[in-house]
C-alpha cells in the first residue's frame, strides 16, 4: 500500500485535481481540436470528477451509482449502488477506489471487480475527495472534522475539529494536509498524528480546495478574492479580487509554474502571477464557472455552467477551442492518455480526444 497518492501521468489521473498537491495540471497533452469518442448515460446528474487509471474511467452520480468504464470506449465494466448522492471524486491507489457520499460514508472498492474492500462512517456528508499522504487516506466531512483513515481497513487514526464544514479536499504539502475549511481558516495539520501547526485566517467562506505549488497555496473565496498563501510563514502573500464587481470563487485554482488559473461566479477565467497575484489576463467564459479548470500543454480547459467546454491559450487567454453540451458541467475535467472525460448535470459522461483515423 503506498503511502502518498501517485500524480498524474500521461496514462493515469488519479485523483480529483490530479496529484497529492491538487495543481490540476495534467502529464498528457490533448489534440489543439478533440474531437468527442464516446458519450456514457450515467442515469442522473455528476457533480464528481472522473479519476482515470488501468485504462478504466472511475465516477460517481447523484443517484448512488458508482461506475468503472472502459477508457478506450466507455463501454461500463462494473457498477455499485451506495447509499446517497456521490459528489466526492474517486481517487484510485494501490487497486482500490475511495470516495465518499451524501450519507457520510467513505467507501473503499476493488477497482478491478468494484467489490467493497471497506466502509467508514462520519458523522455528516463528505463532498470532499480523499488524498493519501503519511499512511493517512485524508478526507473531510460536514461533521467539521478532517479525518485521517488507514487506507488499508478504514480505520480511524485521528481527527480534527475545524469550526465548519469541511467542504474541500486537503492538499499535501511536505509532511502536512492543508485543509481549506468553510470556517474561513486554511490549516496545516501534521499527518503522523493530527495536530495543527497553523492557521491562515481567510478573511471569509471557502468552498474550493487549495492548489499547491512550491511553498505556496492558492484559493478562492466567497469574499470575491483570490489568496497566495506562503506556507513557511503561514501568512498570506498576497489577495486579488476583480476589481469590477463581487463575486464567489467557488472552483479551485490550477498551478503551473508561470500562472494560477481559476474561474469565478463571475462569469471569468483569471490567469494571474504566482508571486505577486497579479492579473496576467481574463477570459469571459460567458457563465459562471464552478468546475475546476486543468492545464494540459499550453492550454487551459475549462468547463461552465452553461454547458460549454472550452480551451484558452495560456499565453494570452485567447479561445481556441469550444464544444457545447447544452447540460451545466459542476465536474472538473479528467485529462490522460490523450483524452479529455468530464461529466454534466445531465449525466452524461464525455469522452474527447484523437479522433481515429479513418481509411482514405
Amino acid at each position: 500500500m503506498p503511502t502518498t497518492a501517485t500524480a498524474a501521468t500521461a496514462e493515469e489521473w488519479p485523483s480529483f485535481r490530479g496529484d497529492p498537491g491538487l495543481s490540476g495540471v495534467a502529464a498528457a497533452e490533448l489534440p489543439a481540436a478533440p474531437a468527442l469518442l464516446w458519450t456514457f448515460a450515467a442515469g442522473e446528474g455528476i457533480e464528481a470528477t472522473a479519476a482515470i487509471a488501468g485504462g478504466r474511467v472511475f465516477l460517481g452520480s447523484l443517484d448512488g451509482t458508482f461506475s468503472a468504464l472502459d477508457a478506450a470506449t466507455g463501454r461500463p465494466l462494473w457498477s455499485r449502488q451506495v447509499e446517497a448522492e456521490i459528489k466526492s471524486s474517486p481517487l484510485v491507489a494501490a487497486g482500490s477506489v475511495y470516495f465518499g457520499d451524501e450519507s457520510g460514508a467513505v467507501h473503499a472498492l476493488d477497482a478491478a471487480t468494484g467489490e467493497p474492500r471497506w466502509r467508514a462512517t462520519t458523522g455528516g456528508g463528505v463532498t470532499s475527495s480523499p488524498n493519501l499522504a503519511g499512511g493517512c487516506l485524508l478526507v473531510g466531512s460536514y461533521d467539521n472534522f478532517l479525518y485521517c483513515l488507514d487506507p488499508a481497513t478504514g480505520t480511524e487514526r485521528w481527527k480534527l475539529e475545524t469550526e465548519g464544514y469541511v467542504n474541500a479536499t486537503p492538499a499535501v504539502w511536505r509532511d502536512q494536509a492543508i485543509s481549506a475549511g468553510c470556517d474561513g481558516q486554511l490549516r496545516l495539520v501534521r499527518l503522523a498524528d493530527g495536530r495543527e501547526t497553523a492557521a491562515v485566517p481567510l478573511g471569509g467562506y471557502v468552498g474550493a480546495s487549495a492548489a499547491i505549488a512550491g511553498n505556496r497555496a492558492f484559493v478562492g473565496s466567497f469574499e470575491n478574492q483570490v489568496l497566495g498563501i506562503d506556507l513557511e510563514r503561514a501568512a498570506v502573500a498576497w489577495t486579488y479580487a476583480n476589481p469590477e464587481g463581487s463575486h464567489p470563487f467557488y472552483a479551485s485554482a490550477a498551478v503551473s509554474g508561470e500562472l494560477v488559473v481559476v474561474g469565478g461566479r463571475d462569469r471569468l477565467v483569471h490567469a494571474l502571477d504566482p508571486t505577486t497575484g497579479e492579473a496576467r489576463w481574463t477570459h469571459p467564459a460567458g457563465a459562471r464557472v464552478d468546475a475546476s479548470p486543468v492545464i494540459a500543454g499550453d492550454r487551459a480547459w475549462v468547463a461552465t455552467l452553461a454547458g460549454e467546454l472550452l480551451a484558452l491559450n495560456l499565453a494570452d487567454g485567447r479561445r481556441v477551442w469550444s464544444f457545447e453540451t447544452g447540460s451545466a458541467f459542476s465536474a472538473s475535467p479528467a485529462v490522460a492518455a490523450g483524452r479529455l472525460v468530464i461529466g454534466d448535470q445531465d449525466g452524461t459522461v464525455y469522452a474527447f480526444g484523437r479522433a481515429p483515423e479513418t481509411d482514405p
